[in-house]
C-alpha cells in the first residue's frame, strides 16, 4: 500500500536544476523542494501553494521514475496554501482519496514526503490523528492570518514533505501536509482532502474550474476570540470584511454579520463555506440566512467569479 501511494509522490521544485534531479543534497534550501501528490493519470497534481508558487506561475516536477517536467499552476488559494498544477503527461500513477470528514482522532495515518533532499526523497513517517478541526495562527512578515479545521498528527513532517499527503491505513489520501510548529516535537497539520475535492473533480473530468466567490473575508467562531475578545457567536461563521463591489457586499452582506446558513445548509466551518461554494459556477445564485444585531434575515447572492 504505501509502495503503490509512494509511486505517486513527486518532487517540486520552484527553480530549474541544471542535473539531472532536483533532489539535491541542500534541495528544500537551493531549489525550495517540496512534495506534490498525482491526482490523475493525464498529469494534474496536487500541492501546497507555497511550494509551487500562485495560480499562473511555474515550476518544476521531478517523478518517481526520474523523469522531469514544467509543471503549470492552474488553481491555487494563499489562504488555504493549496495548489493544483499540470503537467504534460498520460498514463501516470494517482492517489485515491479518502474521507477527512469521517476521520477520527487515535487512527493510524502516515506521511510521505521529501523532507530534505535526493538522500530521504519519499521518506514514510507514521502517527496518529491527535484532533481534528485546529486552527493556527500563522505570522509571516508581520501579518497575521489564520489556517482552519486543520488535521493534527504526530506523524514527522519536515520541510521539505509540505504537499505531500497524509494518507490512512488503506492508503487513501486524508490530508495534505502543510504547517509544522517548529517550536514543539510532533505537532504537525494537513490540510483536509475534502475540502478540495470539488475542485479537483472538475479539473479531472472537464479540464477546468470556474471559482466562484462570495466576497467575504469570515472566520470559523474559534478564531474570533483571537481576533477580538469581546465577540461571541454560538453557531455560523463571523464576517470579518467584504470585498468592495464584490457579491457579498452588491447584496447588502456587512462586516460584523453572521452567515448561519447557505441555502438552508447549517454552517459552522469555513471549510463548509468554502466546499458549497466550489460546486457552484459565478453568476449562481445562493441564499444566506444572516444574523446582524439579533436579526435574523435572508439574503439572496449573485456570486462573482474569482
Amino acid at each position: 500500500m504505501i509502495e503503490e501511494v509512494s509511486n505517486c509522490v513527486v518532487g517540486i521544485s520552484k527553480l530549474k536544476n541544471n542535473g539531472s534531479s532536483i533532489f539535491l543534497k541542500d534541495g528544500t534550501t537551493k531549489l525550495g523542494l517540496g512534495t506534490g501528490i498525482i491526482v490523475s493519470e493525464n498529469g494534474y497534481i496536487l500541492t501546497n501553494e507555497h511550494v509551487s508558487g500562485a495560480k499562473y506561475s511555474n515550476c518544476y516536477v521531478t517523478l518517481e521514475n526520474g523523469k522531469n517536467y514544467n509543471a503549470n499552476v492552474v488553481w491555487s488559494d494563499i489562504d488555504l496554501d493549496l495548489s493544483i498544477i499540470k503537467i504534460n503527461a498520460k498514463g501516470l500513477p494517482y492517489v485515491t482519496l479518502g474521507d477527512s470528514d469521517n476521520i477520527k482522532v487515535g487512527e493510524t495515518v502516515y506521511a510521505i514526503g521529501n523532507p530534505i533532499g535526493f538522500e530521504f526523497q519519499r521518506t514514510v513517517t507514521s502517527g496518529i490523528i491527535s484532533a481534528r478541526d485546529r486552527t493556527i495562527k500563522i505570522e509571516e512578515e508581520k501579518k497575521s492570518s489564520y489556517m482552519e479545521d486543520l488535521i493534527q498528527t504526530d506523524a514527522t513532517i519536515n520541510p521539505g514533505n509540505s504537499g505531500g499527503p497524509l494518507i490512512n491505513v488503506e492508503g487513501k489520501v486524508i490530508g495534505i501536509n502543510s504547517v509544522k510548529i517548529t517550536s514543539a516535537e510532533g505537532i504537525g497539520f494537513a490540510t483536509p482532502i475534502n475540502l478540495v475535492k470539488p475542485i479537483l473533480k472538475s479539473y479531472t473530468e472537464q479540464g477546468n474550474f470556474e471559482e466562484a466567490s462570495l466576497g467575504i473575508y469570515a472566520y470559523d467562531k474559534e478564531v474570533i476570540p483571537y481576533i477580538d475578545g469581546s465577540i461571541n457567536i454560538e453557531n455560523g461563521i463571523y464576517v470579518i470584511d467584504v470585498i468592495n463591489n464584490g457579491a457579498a457586499e452588491t447584496s447588502g452582506i456587512k462586516p460584523n454579520d453572521i452567515i448561519t446558513k447557505i441555502d438552508g445548509k447549517a454552517i459552522n466551518k469555513m471549510t463548509e463555506l468554502r466546499r458549497y461554494i466550489y460546486t457552484k459556477k459565478p453568476e449562481d445564485d445562493v441564499e444566506l440566512q444572516v444574523l446582524r444585531r439579533g436579526i435574523t434575515t435572508l439574503v439572496r447572492v449573485k456570486l462573482g467569479k474569482k
